[in-house]
């Protein structure tokens, strides 16, 4: 059970009710994560929109991108937002075979040399803040400036949101409900 209540359109902050019902009449479902941030009228709407802005208006590859944000959530144990992204990676080309084999990704040979240093570039960056100069270097032979700082910037953003999720015990929404 969530650690804050889950506002619900009718008792949240004017503009975080204007954001739900964006969402519902674009046909989104009001996820359990933006019912929580909904606390924080300010600062709420703006971290979803920045989440909306990595997942639809980056260069960066989306299953690259996936690949960081998968591999994320399996290192913060956070099982709302693994679980989220899996369908996600798959529109974005992730085997299910792939996604199943992250948390031993090194030891796999499903990943090609660009997903193996966009992952332990993420391992780095999520472990210690740092990537290895041949880490980076890595990067730098398939992505350019724009697309490594977009991916520094998931990385990031998907650990705020581990740690959001996990912190406040944020419950995935009902099977039934849930759409994408």
């Amino acid at each position: 059970m969530a650690r804050v209540a889950l506002l619900e359109k009718e008792t949240a902050h004017p503009r975080v009710r204007e954001m739900f019902e964006k969402m519902e009449a674009g046909g989104y479902q009001v996820l359990n994560v933006y019912k929580a941030v909904a606390h924080a009228p300010t600062i709420g709407p703006e971290i979803l929109r920045l989440g909306n802005k990595i997942l639809m208006k980056g260069k960066l590859s989306p299953k690259l991108r996936e690949f960081a944000i998968l591999r994320i959530g399996d290192l913060a144990n956070a099982s709302y937002e693994f679980t989220k992204h899996v369908h996600f990676g798959e529109q974005a080309g992730i085997s299910r075979a792939q996604i199943d084999a992250l948390p031993h990704w090194e030891r796999s040979e499903l990943f090609d040399e660009d997903e193996r240093a966009v992952l332990a570039y993420t391992d780095e960056v999520s472990r210690t803040y740092r990537a290895r100069d041949e880490t980076f270097a890595a990067l730098r032979r398939f992505l350019d400036d724009q697309e490594i700082v977009e991916l520094t910037i998931a990385i990031g953003y998907y650990e705020m949101m581990c740690r959001l999720l996990e912190a406040l015990q944020i419950e995935l929404e009902d099977e039934e409900f849930q759409t994408f």
